[in-house]
């Protein structure tokens, strides 16, 4: 069942159009997530969703109910800010019953759902303390039990991770996990990061200038993108895109590259003439050192710089004055040093071939 549908939504700051045309649908308990740049409209679409943001144009609908111009109040929406945004002068308790008492709740009430968010949360040690004696975690938690305790249709996530210290960060992706495994709720999780995406998101959204490139799950995005924006934007490292014109040789394709030839299919470059320019998308990890690599076309080139990172290195190799990355396990790494020369393989069914003037994938 879908829970949120967003149709045509468009925002303007002046001349700055923040939503253009904004669509998208998020399934009843589903992980969903927007992930983009700054200023790619992620937080205009939450604000949008909230009702704190009037809309140009467009239509929102929660659980089948427009709710387009529906009161703050009334649309069973929470939302979680980048800031923490906690009342410094209230203990942790009140801060959790602040808005069921702006609700009018009775008192027994409010007790039983803080106390219970509190035990969910693992936050009821800090109960009785002010916020400002808490954690960076503590108060992301705390944070995260205010929108709770309201028991939401839809919980929206606006960057919530952004002032975290990394192994803070780590932590609470995985108490997200967690609490939507948990309570089954509803999450639009808003973010440029594209690890937070990928390891938490059901589905995620990548957006660009107010709109939608591309959905899909994590894997499809990473290992077939429709679009070499959104290619570029999942991964670490990114995707090498490197520029390529489709050729014929002895009747069969290839691809030509500044470093030299690859054999494809015709089914890779369908609607493709010989002769026209694409781009030629090669993950990182799918770039193989010297010979074994068994079926592969290979080439020879320069160590141009190495970054050793424990169990794995990124190598810089210059092919033919293209710089490509490659990613090699740290037992395969031993012994490759800048200006080394090196043989590197690639498979043509591991190429991404995108339209370089629309960005679309090819074939």
């Amino acid at each position: 069942m879908t829970e949120l549908t967003l149709t045509g939504l468009v925002k303007r700051y002046g001349r700055v159009t923040a939503l253009d045309g904004l669509t998208l649908e998020v399934e009843t308990g589903e992980f969903y997530c927007l992930l983009g740049p700054s200023a790619a409209g992620k937080t205009t679409a939450l604000r949008a969703i909230s009702g704190l943001e009037k809309l140009e144009a467009g239509r929102v609908e929660l659980a089948g109910r427009e709710i387009t111009s529906a009161p703050v109040q009334g649309r069973g929406i929470a939302m979680i800010f980048q800031t923490f945004a906690l009342y410094p002068h209230l203990s942790v308790r009140d801060n959790l019953a602040y808005p069921l008492r702006e609700a009018r709740l009775a008192g027994a009430e409010v007790k039983r759902r803080v106390d219970e968010v509190a035990e969910l949360l693992r936050i009821t040690h800090t109960l009785e303390r002010k916020t400002t004696t808490a954690s960076g975690g503590e108060q992301q938690r705390i944070a995260i039990g205010r929108a709770l305790v309201r028991r939401p249709k839809l919980l929206l996530l606006d960057e919530p991770l952004t002032n975290l210290d990394a192994k803070l960060r780590h932590d609470m992706r995985a108490e997200f996990k967690r609490l939507h495994r948990d309570l089954g709720t509803t999450m639009l999780y808003a973010t440029p990061d594209q690890l937070e995406a990928l390891t938490m998101g059901q589905r995620v959204a990548v957006m660009r200038a107010g709109k939608i490139v591309e959905v899909g799950t994590p894997q499809q995005l990473y290992a077939r993108p429709n679009d070499a924006y959104a290619a570029r934007l999942v991964g670490a490292p990114a995707i090498n895109l490197v520029p390529a014109r489709v050729g014929m040789r002895d009747g069969a394709r290839t691809l030509q590259l500044a470093f030299g030839e690859i054999g494809i299919s015709d089914s890779d470059t369908v609607g493709v003439d010989a002769g026209h320019e694409v781009l030629a998308g090669i993950r990182p990890h799918d770039i193989r050192l010297g010979p074994g690599t068994g079926p592969a076309t290979r080439f020879r080139g320069v160590v141009h710089l190495t970054e050793p990172l424990g169990d794995i290195t990124v190598v810089d190799v210059a092919l033919s004055g293209q710089i490509v990355k490659m990613v090699l396990p740290e037992e395969r790494a031993v012994g490759v040093e800048p200006g080394q020369e090196i043989e590197v393989a690639i498979r043509p069914e591991e190429l991404h071939l995108f339209d370089p003037g629309t960005g679309r994938r090819i074939g």
